[in-house]
C-alpha cells in the first residue's frame, strides 16, 4: 500500500521524501520496525518516539508520521508531520487493514466497573441468537469462543495496531459481532479512533486512574468520547454521572436501571446467595429473569447488556433464554468453596466503588461475618487508597490488609496509606503483606455462615514486584488453603 494511502482522510504535510512510498507494516516500536514499515514517533509519558526515529529508519523504516520537524531527513524515508500521531495512527490503521469493523455489528462497553461482565453477557446472548461474537477485554480475546493468543501491550484496550489487527482476525473467522472493553485510556489515546461502533455501554463512573486523568471531569471526558463514535448510547441512569454523559453524547439514548424511570428496568429483585431473580420491564411487557449471578451489580451489568443486545437486533425472549444460561464470569464474585458451610469469593474490585458494591452484595446474603482481603495496586491513584481502607472498614466485620501488585513501591507503604483510612473507624483488622499470607488467615477465620471476599485481582495470576512478576492466583491460593485439589 502506498503511503498516501495509507494516510488518506488525515491532514498531514510532506516534511521529506514522497508519499508514493510503499507501506506494508505499521508500528511505534522502533525495535519492530522492518523494510517498507511506517514508523509512528509518539510523545509518551516517560519517552519520546521521535528520539528513536533515526533507529527505525535504519531498519528498513520506508515512512515515518510525526509531530514536529526535524533537524534532518533520511532520503530513504518518507516523512510526514500531523498534529496528533496517536490520533492519525486511528485513521492510517483503519485505512491500512481495511476498515476491519465496517459490516461487524461493535458494541463498546465503557465505565469503571463492569466492563468485563458486560462483555462476557453479551457474547452469551448473541451466541444464544446463533451469532459468531468477538469479545476483546481484560480478561481474553475470543472469537466465536475461541481464545485468540495475541500478547498485548497494555490491557483492556488493545493498542490501535493491535486492535486493527484482531479485528480483521474476527472478521476473517466469520464474527458480525464484537462485545469490546473501552477503557478511559484507550479513549483518551485514541486507540479506538476510526472503529465504526454501532452501540455504546456505560455501565457507572466512580474513582479511578486519577493518577492519568487528573480529575473527575477529565476521566468523563474521555469516556464520554465513545458517545461522539456510536450511533446508540446505552447508559445507566442511576449513576450519578448519568446526566453530564448524556450531555456529552452525539448519539441517540437508551436507559436502564433499577431505581429510576428508564428504558429498561430491573424491578421485584430477589438477592440470593447465588444468583439473584428479578424482572425486566421493557415496552410495557415483563421478562422474569433468573440470573446465577449474585449481587446488584450483576443487575445493573445484566441490565446493559440487554440494552446493547436489543440494540442489536435480538429479541428480548432471547436474551432472557440467555440469561438464565449464564453461570459466571472468571474472577467475578467468584465462589470457590465448594461444599463448604462458609463462602470465599475472588473478585476483581479494586475501585472505591468496587470494593463498596461487592461487600454490600456478600453481605445482602451473608448470615454470619464478611472477613474481607485487599490491597492497592502500586504505581497508581494514591487517592483511592485510604477510601478504599475507609470502606473495607465501614462494611467488614474483618479486613486483612495485604499487597496487590505493588510494582515499583514498597508493599508496605501502600499498605500504610490504606491503614490511615481504617484506623480512624476500627480496630478489626490485620496486616499481612504476604497475599499468601492474607488468603490463608482469612479462611482460617472463617467460620459457619461467615463470607471471605478475596478483592483486587479477579482473574489475574500474577503479581508485579519491582524486580520480578511471580505466578500468583486468588482462586488457585484460596482452593489450597480450603484444601481443595486442582
Amino acid at each position: 500500500m502506498k503511503l498516501k494511502d495509507v494516510s488518506n482522510n488525515i491532514e498531514y504535510k510532506v516534511l521529506s521524501g514522497s508519499v508514493e512510498a510503499e507501506v506494508s507494516a505499521l508500528t511505534i516500536d522502533s525495535r519492530k520496525a522492518e523494510k517498507n514499515t511506517m514508523y509512528v514517533a509518539i510523545k509518551g509519558f516517560t519517552v519520546d518516539g521521535h528520539k528513536f526515529i533515526p533507529s527505525a529508519v535504519k531498519s528498513g523504516a520506508s515512512a515515518v508520521l510525526c509531530e514536529h520537524a526535524l533537524e534532518e531527513y533520511d532520503e530513504n524515508a518518507a516523512y510526514i508531520q500531523v498534529e496528533n500521531p496517536r490520533k492519525a495512527l486511528g485513521w492510517c490503521a483503519k485505512n491500512f487493514y481495511g476498515n476491519p469493523s465496517a459490516g461487524m455489528n461493535i458494541i463498546g462497553v465503557t465505565g469503571t466497573n463492569g466492563k468485563t461482565s458486560t462483555t462476557y453477557f453479551l457474547e452469551e446472548i448473541l451466541k444464544e441468537n446463533n451469532r459468531k461474537a468477538g469479545v476483546i477485554g481484560t480478561v481474553e480475546i475470543r472469537a466465536a469462543g475461541e481464545r485468540l493468543n495475541y500478547k498485548l501491550a497494555t490491557s483492556t484496550t488493545p493498542d490501535t495496531i493491535e486492535l486493527n489487527t484482531i479485528l480483521c482476525d474476527m472478521k476473517n473467522r466469520g464474527c458480525t459481532d464484537v462485545a469490546m472493553e473501552v477503557s478511559s485510556h484507550g479513549l483518551q489515546l485514541y486507540k479506538v479512533d476510526g472503529v465504526e461502533f454501532n452501540v455504546g455501554i456505560f455501565t457507572n463512573l466512580t474513582q479511578d486512574h486519577l493518577d492519568l486523568h487528573g480529575s473527575m471531569e477529565n476521566y468523563l471526558k474521555a469516556k464520554a468520547r465513545l458517545f461522539k463514535m456510536c450511533k446508540v448510547g446505552v447508559m445507566n441512569v442511576d449513576d450519578s454521572y448519568f446526566e453530564k454523559m448524556k450531555e456529552a453524547a452525539d448519539c441517540d439514548i437508551i436507559t436502564f436501571g433499577i431505581k429510576k424511570d428508564c428504558d429498561i428496568k430491573a424491578v421485584n429483585i430477589e438477592y440470593m446467595m447465588d444468583r439473584v431473580v428479578f424482572d425486566i420491564l421493557y415496552k410495557g411487557k415483563s421478562y422474569n429473569v433468573n440470573f446465577k449471578i449474585p449481587g446488584e451489580f450483576s443487575v445493573y451489568n445484566a441490565l446493559g447488556a440487554v440494552g446493547g443486545a436489543l440494540c442489536s437486533g435480538v429479541p428480548m425472549e432471547t436474551i432472557v433464554e440467555a440469561l438464565g444460561n449464564i453461570k459466571g464470569v472468571p474472577g467475578r464474585i467468584q465462589n470457590v468453596a465448594e461444599g463448604r458451610d462458609f463462602n470465599v469469593f475472588v473478585d476483581y474490585a479494586h475501585t472505591p466503588d468496587g470494593v463498596l458494591n461487592i461487600i454490600k452484595s456478600v453481605r445482602a446474603f451473608t448470615k454470619g461475618r464478611v472477613i474481607t482481603v485487599f490491597g492497592c495496586g502500586g504505581d497508581r491513584d494514591r487517592t483511592k487508597r485510604p477510601i478504599m481502607g475507609e470502606i473495607s472498614a465501614k462494611l467488614s466485620d474483618y479486613s486483612v490488609i495485604t499487597s496487590d501488585n505493588p510494582r515499583t513501591e514498597e508493599p508496605m507503604d501502600i499498605i500504610k496509606e490504606i491503614e490511615v483510612g481504617v484506623k480512624p473507624v476500627t480496630d478489626k483488622y490485620e496486616i499481612l503483606v504476604s497475599r499468601k499470607d492474607a488468603i490463608y488467615r482469612a479462611i482460617e477465620m472463617a467460620k459457619p455462615g461467615d463470607s471471605v471476599i478475596i478483592a483486587g485481582k479477579g482473574h489475574e495470576d500474577y503479581e508485579i514486584f519491582k524486580d520480578k512478576t511471580i505466578h500468583f492466583d486468588d482462586a488457585e491460593v484460596a482452593r489450597e488453603a480450603l484444601g481443595i485439589k486442582a
